[in-house]
């Protein structure tokens, strides 16, 4: 969602600001906008409603931007008021004085609006952010910082901060349950809300934990409750210029489709050498009697598909919830919580892990940030190793999910003797083939999917279906075509057709079925296509996009028949991308959704 940049003592800090928001777009934002000290203490701002490109094409007409060496910058995704110029950050005092960037959303926004105005402040937009530049304003007598702390102690709900006194040119930043980050280098001093605005430029960076206060300057002073305190530990940049560029793919979804085979192998290079000494006793749980699945959209998929590998080879039963209905669902007292975030920051995961702290239980959460709020709160972590994923729609971050988390499963069944070590050591050797499958399935996707889309573009809704172990991965195919097209897709499964959705289909309707081969599904597949479906089956061979490679030993790429048909995915990953470019759509940015979803 919104994202924050901010430097200080850097030269260009204008371009430096402006690039670095165009290095956050994929986070999903609606205005975007800059500010610099002006030459009469004033900060002056630029902002827009377009893309961020538009600010780069005023730029150079911009007089307050010339001798700017701090700034702050903002990419907004609309909460509390319409999109709009006045509504963009940064936002400013009555004085000018003051400009804020702010993510995250307060929750006593009425109660400070009447406080502010009651008190004789003008507000210029319906933003809850604006409130925080005139808290600011109204405490300057104890310096910049000494403000920013008292006027966060006014504050409920979440926020990343970042206040700039154009006077003096000084910067302060802080934070509570929404992410930001602080490095220095050569280049000056940085805080970001995400690690890949500034990757270029830093080594090294911190990550401002809930309640610190931070003067942005070579000195980095930090302080909690009011006290000085020592920075946390600094922590190394791994994000390269490669990951933030998709060179000569035509967008970064096709990049990161196509890296899928190399992130499977990338996790279990990581894990699998210690599934069966080591990973599972590193936790130091005890063995689960219940497991309850926690997340939102692609990893509460991820998350199902796990508790299936460990339900089928144990019994230990699970029960899978979207992260912001846990507190209306009743979970067993022993369940152990799986909760998965691929930013480690999802607002309503956060609040889900609050419910579930609450009820006692032990969480393992599944995360691609190792430094997130997800991972510091949890008992174990998995870090899925995925490396960033630009695109708004999530790909390899579901496969770095599922094989991690299958990791660990595999680890607790061989440590607590729940499964023959032997067996273990087999499953391990099928994990090996995977990403061998994903680039068998890669290959058929690009040879067969393309022709497909074109005929598809004029459907207004499709169903998917699926059965058994694919039941979940016809979820995600449905859920991707939704995020990527803006067109309905239902998913159900197959055995459900009688009761409800065999309504929907008419001549035409094309039906996406994850096929398992069985005579059950043929029966299932005869039914829509007597009523005038169009079915496209995704499987093994004599499919109609053949990704799931033969059972037969020595086949190539063979698939892996406990994990269930993962490889299709990587099929309607291709075909919602293509029918998605084919009707004019940003793959990369869909409308209306975030990368990162830090509000509830």
């Amino acid at each position: 969602m919104c994202g924050i940049i901010a430097c200080a003592r850097s030269a260009d800090a204008g371009r430096r600001m402006v690039e670095a928001l165009e290095r956050l777009e994929y986070r999903g934002y609606d205005s975007a906008g800059i500010a610099v000290p002006g030459p009469d203490g004033r900060a002056e701002a630029l902002r827009t409603v377009l893309r961020v490109a538009d600010l780069s094409g005023r730029l150079e007409d911009w007089t307050p931007v010339r001798a700017a060496t701090t700034g702050i910058g903002h990419t907004r995704w609309a909460t509390h008021g319409e999109v709009s110029l006045h509504n963009a950050h940064p936002h400013r005092d009555c004085s000018g004085r003051i400009a804020v960037v702010h993510n995250g959303v307060l929750d006593n926004v009425h109660e400070l609006r009447r406080l502010l105005e009651g008190a004789g402040h003008t507000l210029q937009s319906e933003t809850d952010s604006e409130l925080i530049a005139h808290l600011v304003e109204a405490r300057l007598e104890v310096g910049l910082r000494g403000a920013v702390e008292q006027a966060v102690s006014s504050l409920r709900g979440t926020w990343a901060i970042v206040v700039l006194d154009a006077l003096t040119g000084d910067l302060v930043a802080t934070s509570r349950r929404s992410p930001l980050i602080v490095a220095e280098s050569e280049e000056g001093v940085f805080a970001a809300s995400d690690i890949g605005a500034i990757a270029p430029w830093i080594r090294q960076y911190r990550v401002v934990t809930d309640g610190d206060v931070v003067e942005l300057n070579p000195s980095q002073a930090w302080f909690r409750d009011g006290r000085p305190a020592a920075p946390p530990d600094l922590l190394d940049c791994t994000v390269v210029a490669s990951d933030l560029s998709h060179g000569l793919y035509p967008d970064f979804m096709a990049k990161e489709i196509e890296q899928q085979p190399d992130v499977a192998a990338e996790v279990l290079a990581t894990w699998a050498p210690s599934i069966l000494d080591g990973l599972w006793p590193s936790f130091s749980l005890p063995v689960p009697k219940h497991v309850t699945v926690v997340a939102c959209g692609t990893s509460l998929h991820a998350g199902r598909v796990i508790a299936q590998v460990l339900a089928q080879q144990s019994r230990i039963p699970f029960t899978a919830v979207e992260a912001s209905e846990l507190a209306a669902t009743v979970t067993p007292r022993d369940s152990l919580a799986l909760v998965l975030s691929q930013s480690g920051e999802t607002a309503d995961v956060l609040v889900a892990l609050t419910e579930l702290r609450l009820r006692g239980h032990a969480v393992v959460a599944l995360t691609n940030q190792a430094h997130s709020a997800l991972a510091r709160q949890a008992d174990a972590v998995m870090v899925c190793h995925a490396g960033p994923e630009v695109g708004v729609a999530a790909t390899k971050t579901f496969i770095a999910q599922v094989v991690g988390g299958v990791c660990a499963v595999l680890s607790l069944l061989a440590s607590e003797r729940l499964v023959a070590r032997s067996d273990i050591r087999r499953m391990v050797r099928d994990l090996e083939r995977l990403p061998e499958a994903l680039a068998h399935a890669v290959g058929v996707s690009r040879r067969t999917v393309a022709g497909l889309a074109d005929t598809l573009s004029e459907q207004r809704g499709f169903l998917f279906l699926g059965r058994g172990e694919g039941r979940v991965f016809a979820d995600e195919g449905a859920l991707k075509l939704k995020e990527l097209t803006y067109r309905w897709a239902e998913s159900h499964a197959a055995g459900e057709l009688k009761h409800g959705p065999l309504a929907l289909i008419e001549q035409g309707t094309p039906v996406i079925a994850v096929d398992d081969d069985s005579a059950r599904f043929a029966a299932t597949l005869a039914e829509v296509a007597a009523r005038g479906a169009r079915t496209i089956t995704i499987g093994g061979p004599g499919t109609t996009i053949p990704v799931v490679a033969s059972h037969e030993p020595g086949a190539i790429a063979q698939t892996i028949d406990w994990l269930g048909p993962i490889e299709a995915v990587v099929a309607m990953q291709m075909l919602s991308r293509e029918l998605a470019v084919s009707l004019g759509r940003d793959v990369d940015k869909p409308r209306n959704l975030a990368k990162s979803v830090t509000v509830e």
